[in-house]
């Protein structure tokens, strides 16, 4: 009977997964389903750009998966049963549940309204694309009304790297917008004093005003209301100041952090269900620093790295090794034509030295081509031969890696 693995979630960390996992392991011992609310991979580190206005073509996960074997589920995940080794699932179908002898979880994260009153009802975020569009049609109105003399006012609340590639994005994309950026602390506060300088002149030049040392306390359709009891006109609120993982690992008696991140291993596997792995933003892993990776895309590539490696090291009965799980730098872009890149120490703690302007935005640019083409070759490059053989359930290409099931536990490395 051949190992049926499950993958959830077609993101950055899961694409990246089932393609690898298809790569190196024999299609006819593994079976890899793959389960994903929408049919596109959404690319999640462009969505601040597809709300200001930029096309943003949205590739199907069918024509992604297409040749490699993985089987792909259209369905939102409704429940999982660590127990009984299912998965629950809805679709237009009405649904069912998935088997499973091996689970990846790679769902990802949420915009999180942190307890804050009206974030829910009133305000906007780049978390997904559905809101993104929404954004973007909320801006559209807003030019319309400033062409008629009318103006409009964006306040982005949240000053992390989200928070300031939305505000940057935003101004240089819609100049006929006043665009506002609040920050709890001092803006930039985890870059370098020279970044922070360059940061604070591109807002400047962008014309997006900052408001620093600012606690939102509460949202509303028309304003923001602060801690210091100021009320801030805002005709499009669009909230950044965090995220969280949805409640569904939690519920299914997984171990998870206060934001729903699943507490794993050094090899990313469940310390409380062995036969459950998680990636990406959805993994509450520790780095080789000794600090938690930050929801980040590189993190998603680190800790995904470290899965593939786990996963095919005990079904093969190979040592399980350990690859790396750090945090190099941060990259901002600062519009199409600016940025910043960071590069951090050991301790994740700023270098003095950093690269900016336009040569840092044609490094974020190279950055999310390559990202894309990732993903949309999730078996980087399996060959036409191997692809052919993986769409035969029987086949077994000689250079696929075959398991036993039953292989000594003892040669896996927790």
């Amino acid at each position: 009977m051949k190992h049926r693995i499950v993958v959830l979630g077609a993101g950055y960390a899961g694409a990246y997964v089932a393609g690898n996992l298809a790569r190196r392991l024999s299609p006819a011992d593994t079976e890899i389903t793959v389960v994903n609310a929408v049919p596109d991979f959404v690319e999640r580190l462009r969505l601040h750009q597809l709300a200001a206005g930029r096309e943003i073509e949205a590739q199907k996960l069918a024509d992604v998966f297409a040749g490699t074997g993985i089987r792909l589920r259209v369905a939102r995940v409704t429940d999982v049963d660590p127990e009984r080794q299912v998965v629950a699932v809805a679709d237009t179908d009405g649904g069912g549940e998935l088997g499973y002898d091996t689970l990846v979880y790679a769902l990802g994260s949420h915009g999180a309204d942190q307890g804050v009153p009206g974030v829910a009802e009133h305000a906007f975020d780049v978390a997904a694309r559905p809101s993104a569009l929404r954004l973007r049609e909320r801006l559209d109105s807003l030019d319309k009304r400033g062409r008629r003399g009318e103006g409009g006012n964006v306040l982005v609340v949240g000053d992390g790297l989200t928070g300031i590639e939305t505000a940057t994005e935003i101004a240089e994309a819609r100049p006929g917008l006043s665009v506002g950026l609040i920050a709890r602390g001092e803006l930039g506060a985890r870059l370098s004093a020279a970044a922070r300088g360059h940061l604070r002149q591109a807002c400047d030049r962008l014309g997006v005003t900052v408001l620093e040392h600012t606690s939102v306390e509460a949202v509303e359709a028309t304003r923001v209301l602060c801690a210091d009891g100021t009320a801030l006109a805002s005709d499009a609120t669009v909230w950044t100041a965090g995220f969280a993982v949805g409640p569904i690992a939690a519920a299914g008696g997984l171990e998870v952090t206060e934001n729903g991140q699943i507490v794993v291993d050094r090899t990313m596997r469940s310390v409380s269900h062995p036969n459950v792995y998680a990636a990406g933003d959805s993994a509450y892993a520790i780095g080789d620093n000794g600090r938690p990776l930050p929801m980040s895309c590189a993190s998603a590539g680190f800790t995904g790295g470290q899965a593939i490696a786990a996963i095919v090291g005990r079904l093969t009965g190979r040592k399980v090794p350990h690859t790396k799980l750090v945090y190099s730098y941060n990259h901002i872009s600062l519009g199409r034509r600016d940025g910043i890149l960071q590069m951090v120490d050991g301790e994740g703690q700023a270098r003095p030295k950093y690269v900016g302007g336009r040569k840092a935005a044609r490094i974020k640019a190279g950055i999310l081509k390559v990202s894309l083409w990732a993903n949309s070759h999730p078996t980087f490059g399996l060959p036409k031969r191997r692809r052919r053989l993986a769409a035969t359930p029987d086949a077994s290409p000689e250079k696929a890696t075959a398991f036993t099931p039953d292989a000594p536990a003892e040669k896996a490395v927790a």
